[in-house]
């Protein structure tokens, strides 16, 4: 099935028949623009329609309301986070280096393209059940990666580990976004150095490896 653009913006050349994927996809990066300059609730489908190049009866083809595209968004890039963190601990088998790449996946979240971070931890409709889940799914599933390798190498319980976690999943979620409001102050390979070390004299200094 392909869908064929209408008049818009100036990025979108007009009457280009696209595949449903590609369509969708294009759909998803207008409403990522709209939804983070303007929040949830002052966004309009006109608005994302237009900027995509597309009438919005294309639009509600993929879409049935602003709140299914929101959350397809939102899916988009909780799971982008969550395989991020999972890349990190998966490229290594040092400790000191899994410790470097997690807090350094944070940092690249919250610096990519686009500020999608926006959507997942700044969200003006975290009140929205389906929206709170959403990040609660992703941050457990972060926290659960992490834990999982802090248990096999320190030898804490589940639950000890689990915090120990959730303490790195925090500490590098909210300095990345700080460091990001502060307009990059710092070097960014500066500020996540500055990060790992703080966690890793708490974690390799607290816990050594158990085998």
């Amino acid at each position: 099935m392909t869908d064929t653009a209408q008049p818009g913006t100036d990025q979108v050349v007009r009457g280009v028949r696209l595949p449903r994927t590609a369509r969708r996809a294009q759909l998803l990066a207008a409403a990522q623009d709209v939804f983070v300059a303007n929040g949830y609730h002052a966004a309009a489908m006109d608005e994302i329609a237009e900027r995509a190049g597309v009438s919005k009866p294309v639009l509600y083809q993929h879409f049935p309301g602003k709140l299914e595209l929101y959350l397809a968004l939102l899916e988009t890039h909780t799971d982008a986070l969550v395989q991020r963190v999972r890349g990190a601990i998966e490229s290594t088998t040092d400790n000191k280096l899994r410790v470097h790449a997690a807090v350094a996946a944070y940092f690249e979240f919250v610096d990519g393209e686009g500020q999608a971070f926006r959507l997942v931890f700044e969200s003006d409709l975290r009140r929205e059940p389906a929206v709170q889940d959403a990040v609660d799914r992703a941050t457990a599933s972060c926290i659960d990666i992490i834990a999982e390798v802090v248990v096999a190498d320190a030898g804490l319980t589940a639950e000890q580990a689990k915090l120990v976690a959730v303490g790195l999943v925090g500490l590098s979620q909210v300095t990345a976004r700080y460091w990001l409001d502060g307009e990059r102050a710092i070097p960014k390979d500066e500020a996540i150095g500055l990060m790992y070390t703080l966690a890793w004299k708490g974690i390799g200094g607290g816990f050594p490896l158990q085998h």
